[in-house]
């Protein structure tokens, strides 16, 4: 399960870590939101950003570890301004690499990082890490400045395709994620090609792509120039076929070369199969045999094939 923004999280992330696998959990880091993105009710609902103090976050780890789990998912509506309520100088990198050194840790996420809020820091942090997942989520809605600014995001497309700039500097083959809205009020036919433009420029390995749709209370409900459902549809659909073309050439990269993929269990579809996600949470496929792989264990999978959402392969014994 991936949740691109934490107004899709269920309730129970209010609380202690939430258990995604025998092996995986979230760990909620903060609440809350400052930002008030036009389309976004979630600074309505849950209110100011509230960080947890590092000490419990560090401490629920170490205990979680104990019991056997091993990835963990750092969660917040805006990671990067962890502690920023606190009046810390101890920033969300900081804690990263606190979470870093923890004994037993072996891969550690986080979501979601708004990308007018990312320093270099923590580029360099995650780029001289050794579990710190080089996997950038990095969330742009538009790639129209205009669409952008009216969603109250506070990024140019010219500063975010410097931060994307940036992070392919310290990490070659990092994989760089996205999420996308198409039709927000006053989208314009040139407003959607620059979103065009800009999976063509980023290369992103996964663009997750919505259709914008009214949230009651939020400023963008009752914006001018709302724009047609069948022109939003369109324009979805045109938005994914380039993106598809982007996440199959991205997998393709990989083809022929050995990945540490971390063991999710048989497949869903087809239990003599076994899957498992690299570092850059990408799904990998690769046939049982007559072994059983240990669920939470890592392997190494050559990759023989590349579709646009997975990759097939065989384990190097």
């Amino acid at each position: 399960m991936f949740i691109a923004n934490l107004d899709q999280a269920p309730d129970e992330f209010e609380g202690h870590f939430v258990r995604k696998s025998s092996f995986s959990a979230w760990v909620p880091i903060m609440y809350g939101c400052n930002n008030f993105c036009t389309y976004c009710i979630v600074p309505y609902v849950r209110g100011r950003e509230r960080s947890r103090s590092k000490e419990s976050i560090l401490a629920e780890i170490t205990k979680a570890v104990a019991e056997g789990y091993k990835e963990f998912t750092l969660l917040g509506q805006n990671v990067n301004s962890y502690g920023k309520d606190l009046g810390l100088t101890y920033a969300f990198s900081d804690l990263l690499r606190a979470v870093d050194a923890i004994p037993g840790v072996e891969r550690i996420r986080y979501m979601t990082s708004h990308p007018r809020d990312m320093q270099e820091d923590l580029i360099k942090t995650v780029a001289e890490s050794k579990h710190i997942c080089k996997h950038f989520h990095i969330p742009v809605q538009s790639g129209s400045t205009r669409i952008i600014k009216a969603m109250n995001r506070s990024i140019s497309r010219e500063a975010y395709l410097k931060l994307v700039k940036l992070i392919r500097s310290y990490v070659p083959d990092a994989v760089i994620t996205t999420d996308l809205i198409v039709g927000f009020p006053g989208e314009t036919e040139e407003d959607f090609q620059d979103t065009l433009k800009l999976l063509e420029e980023v290369d992103y390995d996964v663009a997750y792509t919505f259709i914008y749709s009214k949230r009651s209370g939020t400023p963008a409900a009752s914006m001018p120039d709302q724009v047609p459902v069948a022109v939003k549809k369109e324009r979805l659909r045109k938005l994914m076929d380039v993106q598809n073309v982007h996440s199959l050439g991205r997998n393709k990269r990989l083809v022929g070369k050995t990945l540490e993929v971390l063991v999710e269990g048989p497949s869903h579809n087809n239990p003599q199969v076994c899957s498992g996600r690299t570092d850059g949470n990408k799904l990998v496929l690769w046939p049982l045999g007559n072994k059983q792989y240990e669920i939470g264990s890592k392997v190494k999978v050559h990759i023989d094939r590349a579709q646009t959402w997975l990759l097939k392969g065989s384990v190097i014994e």
